[in-house]
């Protein structure tokens, strides 16, 4: 079953037409990059974009294995997890790999909504939610204006909003001194959702104008930063071998 699912990967690959065309660093510097995932070049830095259609493939969260444990890293999932096209890290997460904020798996809340104050990323306010809804909807939202409704499928906190309504967050610098390899996702007007992660280390004012100026989204969601992993159904292709909690998967429908 297994092999017959990379089959239709390899097909697809061939045949799905690239969303973004901008050369980066060789090719041959990585491994190959899944369907639906594109090298891309912004401000002299390079980054992969993946670009999701919700209504013609799954978004789906992940967090605990077949024994009830997490998978532990994007690694782990790309090796024993379900038959997917890419997976990546998708929100922080506490000593234990459990969410640190919100986190809702195929309709059951796991994990509540993180209204506290605090240092880090996470705290740095407006934090986000990213939603799917059973009918596949996507959205991100900011953490104090996300409601609960019985239509999501599922959820995942983490912060800080990179876009909000078309601006960046306020706390960014143009092109701070704080720098890692970073991963997010945005939604664009037109629904898409598109995740990404940068090949080098990158500013947080560099990651946002990303999402807002070269991919479109009027609202994006920091994922996580070092620790940030974009996978194919068998390894890493960007990022590191690091720990995970929540993880992001995207599959056909």
């Amino acid at each position: 079953m297994r092999q017959l699912f990379r089959l239709t990967i390899a097909m697809l690959a061939i045949c799905h037409a690239a969303f973004l065309t901008t050369g980066t660093r060789a090719a041959a510097d990585f491994p190959p990059l899944p369907p639906l995932c594109s090298d891309i070049a912004f401000e002299d830095d390079a980054f992969v974009a993946c670009t999701v259609d919700p209504q013609q493939y799954a978004i789906r969260l992940h967090l605990d294995d077949a024994t009830g444990r997490p998978y532990g890293s994007v690694t782990n999932f790309a090796r024993s997890g379900p038959p997917v096209l890419f997976s990546m890290n998708a929100g922080m997460y506490l000593r234990d790999l459990h969410p640190q904020g919100l986190f809702v798996e195929d309709g059951r809340t796991i994990s509540p909504l993180n209204t506290a104050t605090g240092e880090g990323n996470f705290h740095l306010m407006p934090n986000g939610v990213l939603v799917i809804t059973q009918s596949g909807a996507t959205r991100v939202v900011p953490g104090p204006t996300f409601r609960p409704t019985n239509d999501i499928a599922f959820a995942t906190q983490s912060g800080p909003m990179l876009v909000i309504d078309g601006a960046l967050h306020p706390a960014f610098s143009e092109n701070g001194t704080s720098r890692y390899v970073r991963n997010g996702v945005g939604v664009r007007e037109d629904g898409v959702v598109v995740f990404a992660i940068s090949r080098d280390e990158v500013s947080f004012g560099r990651f946002a104008r990303l999402f807002r100026d070269a991919l479109h989204c009027p609202n994006a969601l920091y994922l996580d930063g070092f620790v940030s992993a974009l996978a194919n159904d068998d390894e890493i292709v960007a990022g590191g071998n690091h720990k995970a909690g929540p993880i992001v998967s995207v599959a056909p429908r």
